[in-house]
């Protein structure tokens, strides 16, 4: 793996793209995990989909079951979502828990900071508690987590710099968009789903490359020369645009803008990778992420949210809003399902990089070359 890895880390003109196994193979996706995911800081849902205390949902995150919950104090926490007792998944589907967070196999409950608070029938029958069974050793098993920009992201392995650290170069650019988001999940969250590999819905979003193509109506006024590349080796990478339109509704009303930004985002867009999964857009006036979920190699599904300034935008702008992203996303499908098929030609050796156009993708590339390398190191 690390002689195929080292082509992707030469310089531009001659670099070579990931392998296809790392798109194709269930043993690279598997490899993957702990590198790529567990021991970075990924994104697994966003704050808004728990709005009140007791709001709890499960996560797949690569296969680990965990889930995320707001509680009664008001703090959203990720937990392992298994009972310390037999090992039983708590939390199968969105629900409000009001009381305990009860095991259904055993009724073993926990309270909504993790703490084991009950224990029926542990010692025998009318026996809620044994003096072998020590609680405090056995509340549920917290995971890192963090949120910014609306996205709640997990460090599994709770190894990772802190998320201020590790991202202080994107929270520093984007400061001026640190401020309080709203979104509606009726009419500003779409869901698609692409049977490709997720490592391609990243690389298509770092470019402007495809614009023309891809995108005409979205090019006929953000022309590809109006685009400019972002690249923070090893953090992350992507496109920023100087002519960004502002949706207009057909009373002529507007989204409001958020407060006090600068003039560079009168006409200006930044659509950018927080790796390895959060895909994230701010203009003026909404921001969006986009949070990947992987369903093995060949399959993901993205999560897309649309946020705004105030909680009270026009529902009919919203909508059109919506629809006017979700027509650019859809776009993008066959091009990563396409590049996805294409992964199947074993005579495909990654294919090359335009070095005045693909740098923020072929920088995407290295940072899980980096990865994939120093991991491969350590094993041995």
């Amino acid at each position: 793996m690390s002689s195929d890895l080292s082509q992707v880390l030469a310089p531009i003109e001659r670099a070579h793209g990931l392998p296809n196994t790392h798109y194709t193979s269930d043993e690279t996706y598997q490899a993957e995990r702990a590198p790529l995911w567990f021991s970075t800081w990924a994104g697994v849902c966003v704050a808004a989909e728990l709005p009140q205390p007791g709001d709890a949902r499960p996560i797949d995150f690569l296969g680990v079951p965990l889930f995320a919950m707001r509680g009664k104090d008001g703090a959203l926490r990720v937990f392992q979502n298994v009972c310390r007792h037999r090992g039983m998944i708590l939390v199968t589907g969105r629900t409000r828990i009001e009381g305990a967070i009860r095991c259904p196999y055993h009724s073993w409950c926990y309270s909504h900071k993790g703490a084991l608070v009950a224990t029926p029938h542990v010692g025998g029958p009318g026996q809620n508690a044994d003096p072998q069974i020590d609680r405090s050793q056995l509340g549920l098993i917290e995971v890192r987590s963090h949120v910014w920009m609306g996205v709640v992201f997990v460090n599994l392995s709770g190894d990772a710099a802190p998320f201020d650290d590790v991202h202080a170069d994107l929270i520093d650019r984007w400061a001026e968009f640190d401020q309080p988001l709203y979104t509606n999940l009726d009419d500003s969250y779409l869901q698609l789903t692409c049977q490709t590999n997720w490592k391609l819905a990243i690389e298509n979003y770092c470019e402007s490359y495809h614009l023309p193509w891809v995108h005409p109506g979205l090019n006929s006024y953000s022309r590809l020369e109006d685009h400019y590349h972002i690249i923070q080796p090893g953090r992350f990478s992507g496109q920023g645009t100087e002519v960004y339109r502002q949706l207009r509704g057909e009373d002529g009303a507007v989204f409001p803008d958020f407060a006090g930004l600068s003039s560079k985002w009168n006409t200006g867009g930044e659509y950018i990778t927080a790796v390895p999964n959060v895909m994230l857009g701010v203009q003026r006036d909404h921001v969006f992420a986009i949070v990947l979920e992987p369903k093995g190699p060949q399959m993901t599904v993205e999560h897309v949210h649309l946020f705004y300034a105030t909680p009270d935008t026009p529902d009919a702008l919203r909508k059109q809003n919506m629809a006017q992203w979700a027509s650019v996303f859809e776009e993008d499908i066959h091009v990563v399902e396409g590049m996805q098929a294409a992964r199947g030609a074993p005579g495909f050796d990654g294919g090359r990089f335009s070095p005045a156009m693909d740098g923020p993708t072929l920088e995407f590339h290295q940072w899980v070359a980096r990865r994939m390398h120093h991991a491969a190191g350590a094993a041995h």
